[in-house]
């Protein structure tokens, strides 16, 4: 764990298993390591990255300060299979959200993860596979993808759930939480979460 912390800390990008897919993984806080991710994914340059967080409180490394009855929510939903869009005009941090100003965000449900992401702070997690491809299954499959570009390799065998995060933006205002991408996390499961005045509304 010290060890691939002090990896990421330095630039470095592995394969590991989320809660939910095998990712590709860097710090979120290194150029560097999130242009090595791209160049080897093949991602689309204007297409950011989901960011994996230990707890909403790293929100404000992003300078995001979200409000009291957010983080009431975010506490039902986080850890889980369950990304969150927020906004952030940052410049420096325009190579993360790739001039969309905004950035998601997930806290995975995962005890391994959330140690790793203690020691070596937030990550970009994206699915390991070229743009397009189908998500690798094991760190055997992403081997053969990626080969040497990759730094480190965690083998945890094969991944029986390759389902991705569901997708959402809140609309504090209008009290609305908005379905952007269908998921892990199912729209009864985030309706529950929400207080009774807030409804869901699904854009796929």
């Amino acid at each position: 764990m010290s060890q691939l912390s002090k990896i990421i800390k330095k630039g470095g990008i592995g394969i590991i298993p989320t809660d939910t897919i095998y990712g590709i993984v860097g710090s979120a806080f290194s150029k560097k390591a999130v242009e090595r991710i791209y160049l080897a994914r093949k991602r689309d340059l204007k297409k950011p990255c989901i960011v994996l967080i230990s707890s909403h409180k790293d929100l404000e490394k992003f300078g995001i300060k979200p409000s009291a009855e957010e983080v009431k929510i975010f506490k039902k939903m986080w850890p889980g299979p369950i990304s969150i869009v927020f906004e952030t005009k940052l410049k420096k941090l325009s190579y993360l959200h790739r001039g969309t100003n905004s950035i998601a965000f997930r806290v995975p449900n995962n005890k391994y993860l959330l140690a790793l992401l203690k020691k070596s702070g937030p990550l970009i997690a994206p699915s390991a596979n070229l743009a397009g491809q189908k998500p690798a299954k094991s760190a055997s499959e992403a081997l053969e993808i990626f080969g040497d570009q990759i730094d480190f390799y965690v083998d945890e065998g094969v991944v029986g759930k390759t389902k991705i995060s569901t997708l959402v933006n809140i609309d504090l205002k209008r009290r609305e939480l908005h379905i952007l991408r269908a998921g892990a996390f199912s729209k009864k499961e985030i309706q529950q979460t929400l207080p009774r005045d807030w409804r869901v509304v699904s854009g796929v």
